[in-house]
C-alpha cells in the first residue's frame, strides 16, 4: 500500500475461425481453466469473536501452486513480513499489528477489537519475490453496533494529551504524490520524539469512505530503507528529521473521502490521530 498492488492472472479468450467446404459440424470453443491466485487459507480469529477481549488470530498464504508462502522479506525497515490491519467500516477505529510469521508459512497473533461492527481485513504482505502482496475480507463482530458519521477535516487532533498538528489545508489529487507537514507536541508542549515501531517512525495507514479502499505508507529517519511507497511508476517517501516534526507521503489510486490513521509512538505510547482529508 503501499502502493496498491493488485495481483490477478487474466484469462483470455480464444477465438477459432472455422472453416470448411461441405461441412456443417459445430466444434466446441476450448475450456480455459479459472486462473491460479495467491489465497488466504485459514483464517481463524477467535475461538469466540467478541469485542473488547484478545483473540488469537491465525492464517497462512497459498501461493498459486497450492503451497504456503514462508520466503517473505526481513530487515530493519518497514516492508517486511506481514502488515495486518482491521478498520471498522464506519472509519471509527482501527486495529494494526505485525503478527510473526513461521517457518511453516503460517502467522499466529493477538489482537483486540475495540467495539462491535463490522471490520474490513487487510493482509498486507512483503514475499521475497514480489514488491507486496495484500489479501481482503470482512468479519462482522457481533453486539450493538453504533456506526459515527465521518467528522469533517479539522487540522488539529489531540490523543493521550499528545497535540497533533496537520500544517496548511491540503489539496490532494489522485495518484499525485503530496506531503503533509505534520508537527507533534507533548502534553507539556514541548517536541515529541519518534520511536521506531514497527520498523518506521510513523505508519500512515489511508482507507477511503464507503469502498475502504486502501493505501499505506511510512515515515523514516534519513537513511532509512524501506519506506518508499509505489503506485505504478511514481513513488512517494515519507521522512522525519526534526523531533516532532513529520513528512507524511501521499499518493491514494482515486478520489474520494479518505480517513488517515497517523500512527506513532512516543514515550513508550502508541498513538493513533486520525485526519479527514478529501481527495479530487
Amino acid at each position: 500500500m503501499n502502493r496498491t498492488l493488485i495481483l490477478a492472472a487474466a484469462t483470455a479468450a480464444a477465438t477459432a475461425a472455422l472453416g470448411g467446404c461441405g461441412s456443417g459440424a459445430n466444434q466446441a470453443a476450448p475450456t480455459i481453466p479459472a486462473a491460479k491466485t495467491y489465497s488466504l487459507q485459514g483464517f481463524q480469529l477467535g475461538p469466540k469473536l467478541r469485542a473488547g477481549k484478545p483473540l488469537e488470530v491465525s492464517f497462512a498464504i497459498a501461493q498459486p501452486s497450492g503451497a504456503l508462502l514462508t520466503a517473505y522479506k526481513h530487515g530493519p525497515g518497514p516492508h517486511t513480513g506481514v502488515h495486518l490491519i482491521l478498520v471498522r467500516s464506519d472509519l471509527g477505529a482501527i486495529v494494526h499489528i505485525h503478527p510473526p510469521v513461521g517457518a511453516d508459512g503460517k502467522v499466529h497473533g493477538t489482537l483486540v477489537l475495540p467495539t462491535p461492527g463490522r471490520y474490513r481485513v487487510v493482509i498486507d504482505t512483503y514475499p521475497k519475490t514480489l514488491r507486496n502482496l495484500q489479501l481482503f475480507r470482512w468479519i462482522t463482530v457481533p453486539g450493538a453496533a453504533s456506526k459515527q458519521p465521518l467528522p469533517p477535516f479539522h487540522a488539529t487532533t489531540t490523543v493521550d494529551g499528545y497535540r497533533f498538528t496537520l500544517h496548511g489545508h491540503p489539496r490532494l489529487k489522485a495518484i499525485q504524490p503530496a506531503f503533509l507537514t505534520i508537527t507533534v507536541t507533548r502534553p507539556d508542549g514541548t517536541p515529541a520524539t519518534f520511536t521506531p515501531w514497527y520498523g518506521a517512525l510513523a505508519h500512515a495507514i489511508f482507507f477511503r469512505k464507503g469502498r475502504l479502499d486502501y493505501f499505506h505508507t511510512h515515515v523514516c529517519s534519513p537513511g532509512a530503507s524501506g519506506c518508499t511507497a509505489i503506485l505504478g511508476a511514481t513513488k512517494v517517501t515519507g521522512r522525519s528529521t526534526t523531533p516532532g516534526k513529520l513528512t507524511v507521503g501521499v499518493l491514494v489510486p482515486v478520489g474520494g473521502t479518505w480517513r488517515l490513521f497517523l500512527q506513532t509512538k512516543v514515550d513508550g505510547h502508541v498513538l493513533t490521530a486520525p485526519f479527514t482529508l478529501n481527495v479530487t
